[in-house]
C-alpha cells in the first residue's frame, strides 16, 4: 500500500500541474480538441501514453472520404464525411492532396449496385460523375481491363501526422497549450461527483504526475472505453474492429481507387506521397493493444485488390500494419462492416459524473466536427458562451509536420546545396539538418511542434540557441521513434535498415543520446518496423530483410542487446 492508499501507485512524490481542461488521447480528434479549446481562449493540456497518432489516426489509408463509401450502408456518416471533406480541403490544404477518387466495378460485381450508386450519392449531396471506360483506363492505366462501370467522386489523400502536428502547434501558438507524450493515465481521483485530478506516469522515466483540471475530455479512440471505466463510467460501449493495410513501395495510381460494391476487404487503393496503401480488412478483436497483421489477411487483401488493379498481385510490399477501429456498440448480424461510422458524445451525467465527456467513434475525416461537439459541451460546463470557429478558421502552416510530406526534405537538400548537410535517409532524402531541427524542438519539451527555424547542419545545441532555447544535454524525447514520427525516416523501401543506424549515430555525435540508449532505441525502432515486414516477406522484400538481419543482428548484435 502506498501514500495514496491504493496498491501499486505511489503518488507521494508526484509533480502537480494544473490546467483548465485535460484532453486524453493524442489522435487527430484529441489534437483537434486542443486547438478548438485554444481558439476559444481555454488553457488545456493534451496527453498520450505513446505519441501523436499512435492508434487508428496513424494507421489508416490516409483517405479523406468524400462519403461515397458509406452511401449504401450509413447515409448519415456519408453526409458527415462529405461536409467535412469540403471544409478541410478549404481550411487545411497543406495536409491534403486533392487526388479525386474513382469507384470502379469489374466483371462479376453486382450490376444493380452500380446502377443505384449515383442516386445514393446525390441523396447525400456527393458529386458523382460517370466516366466512359476508355476515359477511365486512360486516367488510370493500371486498372483491370475487366472494368465495367466507373464513377468519379471528390475523395482525397490526407497526411494524418501533418494534420495532428499542425493542430497541436497552432494550439500552442495561440495560448501556450501543452502536449505531453509518453504520459500514461493510471487513475482518476474522484470526489463529490467530479474528477479532481488525473494520476499519470511518464512511461520513459517512471516519474509520477498529478494533473488537476476543471474539465476532462476522453478522446482515447479504441481506448476510450477503458479510460471511461477508470472514472467509473459504464456507458461507453464499443466493439474493437481490426483493419489491416499494406504499403506498396511505388505509387500505382493518380486517384483514390475504390471497388464499386458494398464495403469489403481489399477494395481501396490510396496514393500517398511516393507509395500506395491497399486495404483494408475487418475482424473483431478483444484487445486493442494486441493486434498485428497476419499472412492470411495479406493474401486476402492482395487477392481482392488485384481484381481491380492486376499489378497488385505481383507487387512489392514494404510493410503491413494493423490498427483498431472503435465502433459504436450495435453491430448487426450483417457484421462490423454494417456498423455505424458515425460518432458519439457522452457527457456521463447519467453516471453521476459532471466534468468528463467522451468523444468516440467517427472517422479521420470527421475529426474537426467531433472536436467541436466535445468542446461545445466543455464550454457550457465552464459557463462560457464562446462559439467555436474551427469551421471557418484556416489551419495555419506553422512548420509543424512539414517534414512528414514526401519530397519536402529532398527539396530542402536541393535548395540548400550544402555538402556538409549529410543525407541520413537515402530512400526519402532526409538530411542531418532536418533531424537537427526536429531534435531541437523535442529538446525544448514541445514534442509536437517544429520551431519554424531551419537549423543548419551542425551542433544541435547551437540549433537550440538559434531558436532562443536553452542548451539541453541528452533530451529524453529526442528518440529515433519520435524523430521518425515527425519526418520520413524509416518510411522507404529499406524500412529503416540503413537510416536507423545513421540517425542513431547522428544523435550520439550531437550529444543527444549516449551509446546504450541509442542502441536500445534503434532496436525498439527496428523491432516495430519488422512487425510490419514479417507478413510481406517475399520476392525482393525478402532479400531486403535478409540484408537488414545481417546488419542488425550479425554486425550490431541488436538481438543480443541487454536492457540492463
Amino acid at each position: 500500500m502506498n501514500a495514496s492508499g491504493r496498491p501499486g501507485i505511489d503518488t507521494a512524490r508526484a509533480a502537480v500541474v494544473e490546467t483548465e481542461v485535460l484532453v486524453i488521447g493524442g489522435g487527430v480528434t484529441g489534437a483537434g480538441v486542443l486547438r478548438d479549446l485554444a481558439l476559444r481562449g481555454v488553457q488545456a493540456m493534451l496527453i498520450d501514453k505513446l505519441d501523436l497518432c499512435a492508434g487508428a489516426s496513424g494507421g489508416n489509408h490516409g483517405l479523406l472520404h468524400s462519403g461515397a463509401r458509406y452511401v449504401s450502408t450509413d447515409p448519415d456518416a456519408a453526409i458527415e464525411c462529405r461536409v467535412e471533406n469540403e471544409r478541410l480541403v478549404r481550411l487545411a490544404p497543406q495536409c491534403i492532396e486533392p487526388t479525386g477518387g474513382l469507384f470502379v466495378a469489374v466483371e462479376g460485381d453486382d450490376a444493380a449496385f452500380a446502377d443505384g450508386f449515383p442516386a445514393l450519392c446525390r441523396r447525400a449531396g456527393i458529386a458523382c460523375e460517370e466516366l466512359g471506360l476508355a476515359e477511365v483506363l486512360e486516367l488510370e492505366p493500371q486498372l483491370s481491363s475487366r472494368v465495367m462501370r466507373a464513377f468519379r467522386v471528390p475523395d482525397a489523400a490526407v497526411d494524418p501526422f501533418h494534420l495532428a502536428l499542425a493542430n497541436v502547434d497552432h494550439a500552442r501558438a495561440l495560448n501556450g497549450a501543452v502536449y505531453r507524450a509518453h504520459t500514461e493515465l493510471l487513475r482518476f481521483d474522484l470526489a463529490g461527483g467530479e474528477i479532481r485530478s488525473a494520476i499519470c506516469r511518464d512511461t520513459r522515466s517512471g516519474a509520477m504526475l498529478q494533473i488537476r483540471a476543471r474539465q476532462f475530455v476522453n478522446a482515447g479512440g479504441a481506448w476510450s472505453m477503458a479510460i471511461a471505466r477508470l472514472a467509473g463510467c459504464a456507458d461507453v460501449e464499443l466493439v474493437y474492429n481490426k483493419g489491416t493495410l499494406l504499403v506498396h513501395h511505388d505509387r500505382l495510381a493518380r486517384h483514390v481507387l475504390n471497388r464499386l460494391r458494398p464495403p469489403a476487404d481489399g477494395d481501396i487503393l490510396v496514393p500517398g506521397g511516393t507509395v500506395s496503401l491497399l486495404g483494408t480488412s475487418s475482424s473483431r478483436v478483444d484487445d486493442p493493444d494486441r493486434v498485428a497483421p497476419t499472412a492470411d489477411e495479406v493474401d486476402r487483401i492482395v487477392r481482392e485488390g488485384a481484381a481491380m488493379v492486376p499489378a497488385l498481385a505481383g507487387a512489392r510490399y514494404t510493410r503491413a500494419f494493423s490498427r483498431v477501429r472503435p465502433l459504436l456498440q450495435g453491430a448487426t448480424a450483417a457484421g462490423d462492416r454494417a456498423a455505424s461510422r458515425g460518432f458519439a458524445l457522452l457527457d456521463h451525467e447519467s453516471q453521476g459524473l459532471a466534468n468528463l465527456c467522451t468523444i468516440t467513434g467517427g472517422k479521420l475525416t470527421t475529426y474537426r466536427t467531433m472536436a467541436e461537439r466535445a468542446v461545445d459541451r466543455v464550454m457550457r460546463r465552464l459557463g462560457r458562451e464562446v462559439a467555436g470557429t474551427t469551421a471557418t478558421t484556416p489551419l495555419p502552416e506553422t512548420g509543424a509536420g512539414r517534414w512528414t510530406e514526401a519530397g519536402a526534405a529532398a527539396r530542402a537538400v536541393v535548395a540548400r546545396r550544402d555538402a556538409r548537410d549529410t543525407v541520413l535517409c537515402e530512400c526519402e532524402m532526409v538530411p542531418a539538418s532536418v533531424v537537427d531541427e526536429i531534435a531541437a524542438a523535442l529538446a525544448d519539451g514541445q514534442a509536437a511542434f517544429a520551431p519554424g527555424v531551419e537549423a543548419p547542419a551542425g551542433d544541435a545545441a547551437a540549433a537550440c540557441a538559434a531558436a532562443g532555447r536553452p542548451r539541453t544535454p541528452v533530451p529524453p524525447r529526442a528518440s529515433l521513434e519520435a524523430i521518425a514520427l515527425r519526418s520520413r525516416i524509416g518510411k522507404g523501401s529499406c524500412q529503416g535498415s540503413f537510416c536507423g543506424i545513421r540517425v542513431a549515430s547522428h544523435l550520439c555525435d550531437r550529444g543527444l543520446a549516449d551509446g546504450p540508449s541509442a542502441l536500445a532505441g534503434l532496436r525498439d525502432f527496428l523491432d516495430e518496423r519488422f512487425k510490419g515486414q514479417r507478413p510481406v516477406i517475399w520476392g525482393a522484400q525478402a532479400a531486403q530483410v535478409e540484408l537488414a538481419e545481417a546488419l542488425h543482428c550479425g554486425l550490431l548484435g541488436l538481438d543480443q542487446l541487454d536492457d540492463a
